[in-house]
């Protein structure tokens, strides 16, 4: 049976670096946040956030991502109940994605949230991806045109790494990529080793 392996860290530990050079070494990867980009497309998810957070988060019929991370990275209620609209989608397509990988040992599940929402019980092992604070911040400025007072507000509704590593089985430290490389192959070596003795 297919493994399943959560991948995860705070905002700007470089979590899709990570996830793609699993990818290059031919293990499927599921993004939970891309696929979650492309159900929020949908006329019944649309609707359903349309519903709950009102008109003021569109323009033009078209949702503002920008306004509706506003309401809900400053107020840990919204996020809940964002997250009740998406997470159950995102949880349905992700069942029917894994239905397809049969033929792996084992696939790669990446999020941001795996602990938060608790979904990490769900998974065989857990990854936890670290990163110095400073360059953390740095790559979500750049990566997202925003400021630094934003980016700690994210920060402060995830996890801290503590506590994520207390609950995980590997942690990769993502601050050398060509280092970051080398414990990815060694992760790697024990999963496949795991997998042959299960």
């Amino acid at each position: 049976m297919t493994k399943t392996i959560g991948l995860t860290g705070g905002i700007g530990s470089g979590k899709t670096t990570i996830a793609n050079y699993f990818r290059s070494k031919g293990v499927p990867v599921y993004i939970a946040d891309d696929e979650a980009r492309k159900i929020m497309q949908s006329e019944v998810i649309i609707d359903a956030i349309r519903s709950s957070f009102g008109e003021s988060i569109f323009e033009n019929g078209v949702l503002v991502r920008q306004r509706l991370a506003e309401i809900v990275f400053n107020d840990a209620n919204q996020l809940a109940r964002l997250n009740a609209i998406i997470h159950p989608a995102v949880k349905k397509h992700f069942k029917e994605w894994l239905a397809q990988k049969k033929k792996h040992p084992f696939i790669i599940y990446e999020a941001a949230v795996l602990f938060e929402n608790g979904s990490y019980e769900d998974f065989d092992k857990i990854i936890t991806v670290t990163a110095p604070l400073e360059s953390r911040i740095q790559r979500v400025i750049n990566r997202d045109a925003t400021t630094e007072e934003q980016v700690l507000k994210r920060m402060a509704a995830q996890w801290t790494d503590e506590q994520r590593i207390s609950k995980s089985d590997f942690v990769i430290e993502n601050s050398d990529l060509e280092e970051t490389k080398i414990k990815i192959d060694e992760i790697l070596k024990i999963l496949k080793i795991k997998q042959k003795d299960s």
